[in-house]
């Protein structure tokens, strides 16, 4: 690999370990083992040989993971690689019940797809508001001997041993929720189209990969009627190898109902573009072609009606299309009436 191609994933990964914007963490969940069961028999002044009256033990606590929608990445879990529900306590005389271990609940954003560390195998995935997951669940309490007496055996000298409880390493992946997704090449004008028609700030400039994490905003349309959209950083060819950062964020456009194709006008062949743009979607998820495509021709501010017409005719027919300028703030409305006649089909 050529030492700047070297040094620039070099300055990608370490920006990105610097952002605030943390959409994977690794951690390992325990939960607490139930307690024992008590074995006591009833002893009084009166009563020297009372019956069994052992408590049972308590559950253990349980890890659990709760929606908060008011979350947006799991930076507040990145440095948090343990965590370990409390044990249950063990029955006593007089039929005490041992108290429950204490559940950790874990907070996520909506759209945690949550895996098994080792076989990768998804669990659940946390997309709906408050929605809860037992990820580990508690050990049960042991019963104690109250539990065992019987007409043969009226005096058991014996309870049952508390549960263990689980653990194990999980992967938490956050798959952004929106609307729309921009889907394009470095620096094809997604940060400047988001800034254009919504109220996010994100960072525009003149170099690929300005883009290092996804940005959100919400596009206002006739009528209040609004819709979310998310500008995904740039993807190169070889993507789905893991080239470029594109790897890393591809899993973010699973999340959108409809994807906008950003093609930038100064392109030699727009059309090629956009299959190279098509072929990594469906090589990392065949089924993101089953969503609803728009294809917006972009920096039309910089061509003429004579290369506008050149372009035209070489676009695939199977995709709705429309030339904007961010910039000039043309083709805008159009490109909002598209996408919502996508997201309303």
């Amino acid at each position: 690999m050529p030492l700047l191609q070297i040094k620039k994933n070099r300055y990608l990964c370490s920006t990105m370990a610097e952002s605030n914007f943390i959409d994977y963490v690794r951690i390992f969940c325990a939960s607490g083992h139930g307690g024992a069961g008590s074995a006591h028999l009833h002893r009084a002044k009166y009563v020297p040989k009372g019956g069994p009256d052992g408590g049972d033990g308590g559950r253990g606590g349980h890890i659990i993971l709760r929606v908060n929608p008011q979350l947006w990445t799991l930076i507040h879990l990145r440095y948090r690689k343990v965590v370990r529900a409390e044990n249950g306590s063990a029955g006593a005389e007089a039929l005490k019940k041992g108290k429950n271990g204490a559940d950790i609940v874990l907070e996520v954003p909506q759209g945690v797809v949550v895996k098994d560390a080792e076989t990768e195998e998804v669990i659940t995935e946390l997309v709906e508001k408050d929605q809860e997951f037992i990820l580990c669940q508690g050990g049960r309490g042991g019963w104690g001997n109250d539990h065992f007496k019987s007409a043969t055996n009226q005096t058991p000298r014996y309870a049952q041993p508390g549960g263990e409880g689980q653990e194990g390493w999980f992967i938490l992946e956050l798959k952004v929720l929106a609307d729309v997704g921009l889907v394009g090449l470095p620096n094809a004008g997604k940060s400047t189209l988001l800034a254009a028609i919504t109220s996010a700030k994100p960072k525009i400039a003149n170099y690929a990969f300005t883009t290092l994490e996804p940005n959100l905003g919400i596009v206002r349309y006739f009528d209040d009627r609004s819709f979310v959209m998310a500008d995904i950083p740039g993807i190169i060819e070889g993507a789905h190898e893991g080239k470029g950062i594109g790897m890393r964020f591809l899993r973010h456009i699973e999340r959108n109902s409809v994807l906008l194709f950003m093609v930038a006008a100064d392109e030699p062949d727009v059309n090629k573009v956009y299959k190279v743009l098509l072929n990594e979607l469906e090589e990392y998820n065949p089924e993101l072609l089953v969503k609803d495509r728009v294809l917006a021709i972009t920096k039309t501010d910089l061509i003429d009606e004579k290369q506008r017409a050149k372009i035209q005719k070489k676009l695939p027919a199977d995709i709705p299309h429309v030339f904007i300028s961010s910039v000039a703030q043309t083709g805008l409305n159009e490109l909002k009436e598209l996408l919502w006649k996508a997201l309303t089909r």
